[in-house]
């Protein structure tokens, strides 16, 4: 009998402008369109780790504000990766300190959209749900 999975936990953030645009990353590795998040690390809280990781793909210093919302998908088991439910912890935040973009082998490519452009290019339907939830008119 197998055991059960353990949950990876991971966190990120919806980054924008002061021109209300949105911050999405090209992850060569997956040829995806995502939202700027990564994996806990240990002694991490899930705030650092939205701040440390979002920095990391944007380039970008950040002011996080409230938490947006939190997504789960199953990791497939490939090249050595474990395989399981993912959860991804999300946190609005602002642009503190745009700076240039350097590409890397993890990402290669930042752009800026608007919600609902994000809406149509970002790859997974959980990251599409969860800007969905996030930008919604309140009425």
């Amino acid at each position: 009998m197998s055991s059960p999975s353990t949950l990876t936990f991971a966190a990120g953030g919806l980054l924008r402008r002061d021109d209300g645009r949105l911050c999405l990353v090209h992850r060569p590795r997956y040829d995806d369109w995502s939202l700027p998040k990564g994996k806990l690390e240990p002694g991490e809280t899930l705030v650092e780790t939205a701040v440390r990781e979002v920095r990391e793909e944007t380039r970008c210093e950040v002011d996080c504000g409230r938490f947006a919302g939190r997504y789960e998908y199953r990791v497939p088991d490939d090249a050595g990766t474990r395989s399981g439910p993912k959860g991804v912890f999300v946190w609005h935040m602002r642009v503190a300190d745009e700076r240039p973009f350097e590409p890397d082998g993890e990402v290669d490519a930042r752009q800026w959209v608007t919600p609902a452009e994000a809406l149509e290019r970002l790859t997974y339907e959980t990251e599409r749900a969860l800007v969905r939830r996030a930008f919604e008119p309140n009425d």
